[in-house]
């Protein structure tokens, strides 16, 4: 994350918001990239002065719901064979048994999986294009997506910000110290919404429960 934070910030400032938004946007259409750790970074850039922490999160939240809607739009289009083929290329964070938890979520939570999944690194790939595989209605799709968007883009950002202001202030001759309480503050930001969200994550299900299961009954 280090080596992150220290390439964002010899950026100029509003390329580092375009790859905040670009690098979230596509996350969030299914393609699996750090989107948390560039938020996180250029959070804890924005505490130092380098960026605005408004414009870090309104792009973070601007690239989540647009990637998740165009994830949705893909996933409406292309179904499980867009999934298969994904899972075929990024097998460890989107294979048979990653799909198959990510949908039984869905299946036992509904739109709240998609809410709470912008907290949890797999659903936050998956979230689009399953609920456009799945056929959720884009509306209720949208305003969970949404809200959990705009939740996780300002809560994280500002939370770091002004917590790395503080440290900045009480820990001027301590540099690294203050930035183990940032990083441990951008942890604790996340830590509720990770807890109450940890429920949508069912056991793990065998490769093969993705082909048992005829994708018209889930």
């Amino acid at each position: 994350m280090v080596d992150v934070q220290h390439w964002l910030s010899a950026l100029p400032p509003g390329v580092l918001y375009l790859i905040v938004a670009g690098v979230i946007g596509v996350e969030s259409m299914g393609i699996p990239l750090p989107g948390e750790i560039v938020l996180v970074s250029s959070a804890l850039l924005a505490a130092t002065g380098v960026v605005e922490p408004e414009w870090v999160a309104t792009a973070a939240a601007a690239g989540a719901i647009i990637g998740d809607s165009v994830g949705y739009a893909v996933g409406r289009r292309g179904g499980r064979p867009l999934l298969q083929r994904l899972g075929r290329r990024f097998p460890k964070h989107l294979g048979p048994a990653q799909l198959a938890r990510a949908e039984q979520s869905f299946a036992r939570h509904g739109v709240w999986a998609v809410f709470f999944g912008r907290f949890v690194a797999l659903l936050r790939i998956l979230a689009g294009p399953l609920a456009g595989a799945l056929h959720v209605p884009y509306r209720r799709f949208l305003v969970a997506n949404a809200a959990g968007g705009l939740v996780w883009a300002f809560g994280t950002t500002y939370l770091l910000f002004s917590v790395g202001r503080a440290a900045e202030h009480w820990l001027k001759d301590i540099s690294w110290a203050g930035l183990a309480l940032a990083v441990l503050a951008g942890l604790a930001s996340t830590w509720w919404l990770r807890r109450r969200a940890r429920h949508l994550e069912p056991a793990d299900v065998p490769d093969e429960a993705v082909e048992r299961v005829p994708a018209g009954d889930r």
